[in-house]
């Protein structure tokens, strides 16, 4: 069975960094695309970081402060947050699909159980 888990989530002042890890189990993922996830209350899930089999990408708008990467046995994966702010509030999920990015569906095939990101001033 797959699983993915993640752990890192915390409160955190705004400024400060966060780094989240979701260990893949039960799948050699060395296909398809991994990623991370966020909903923030009342708002939709918004794709924040994948990895696949051309390369990484961070979405423009947090390219300066996120950082998407992974453990050479490609079986943790990581997310680092820095100077955060109070809109990257949110729950944090790690996501597979075993074939693309779901990009515009993001109807992911794997999801994590989420974790609590939460930025106070």
């Amino acid at each position: 069975q797959v699983q993915l888990r993640e752990s890192g989530g915390a409160s955190v002042q705004s400024g400060g960094s966060l780094r989240l890890s979701c260990e893949v189990v039960g799948v050699d993922w060395s296909r398809g695309c991994l990623g991370w996830t966020r909903q923030a209350p009342g708002k939709k899930h918004e794709i924040v970081a994948v990895m696949d089999d051309d390369g990484r990408l961070v979405i423009e708008s947090l390219r300066d402060r996120f950082a998407i990467s992974r453990d050479g046995a490609k079986t943790t994966l990581y997310l680092q947050m820095n100077n955060l702010q109070v809109e990257d509030t949110a729950n944090y999920y790690c996501v597979l699909d075993f074939v693309i990015c779901p990009w515009n569906s993001g109807n992911w095939d794997v999801w994590g159980q989420g974790t609590q990101v939460t930025v106070y001033s």
